[in-house]
């Protein structure tokens, strides 16, 4: 990724003080001041909704850590967003999935690689990746074994993260 490909300014943490709390408030839940980020503080409020909404999404839910991550990669792969799918390498790895998962998240066919419950939440996730609209049957079933909020943390979860895979095209956040 070069700064050229990105289409707009970065903001340097720490060079305008009026964004002080938000970057302590990034720094504080994500350990650094990304350029996914770097490219949201040139709008505080954006900056600030996006950092409470994905923090809420990847910290406050009762979605399994292993599935979270599966979800995110998938979401980046059908989505073209490499550099998310590599930014979230590592978190998915430290949540349990194992390599063989991972390179599996890169298949256009969900593999075996995956048990049940895994399958089902990729189905769901190129569903509503892909086509958008989710069939009745299909969120009854996830609805029949994760429960409603967990069924609900998990459709925002793949929401959440097809926002961010496609601000970060849209903005030529790419390797």
């Amino acid at each position: 990724m070069t700064a050229s490909s990105i289409r707009v300014p970065l903001v340097q943490p720490g060079t305008q003080p009026a964004l002080a709390t938000i970057e302590a408030r990034i720094q504080a839940e994500r350990g650094r001041i990304s350029v996914l980020y770097q490219a949201l503080l040139n709008s505080p409020p954006i900056a600030e909704g996006w950092e409470a909404m994905l923090t809420a999404v990847r910290n406050r839910t009762q979605v399994p850590a292993a599935l979270r991550e599966l979800i995110i990669l998938r979401v980046a792969v059908l989505n073209g967003a490499d550099y998310e799918f590599d930014a979230h390498v590592p978190h998915a790895l430290q949540a349990g999935l194992q390599p063989t998962q991972i390179d599996a998240a890169r298949q256009m066919t969900i593999a075996t690689a995956f048990n049940a419950e895994e399958r089902l939440v990729l189905e769901l996730t190129d569903c509503m990746t892909r086509d958008i609209q989710v069939p009745a049957p299909l969120f009854h079933a996830v609805q029949q074994h994760f429960g409603s909020t967990v069924s609900v943390e998990i459709a925002a979860t793949v929401a959440a993260y097809n926002m961010v895979s496609r601000f970060l095209l849209a903005l030529g956040i790419q390797h």
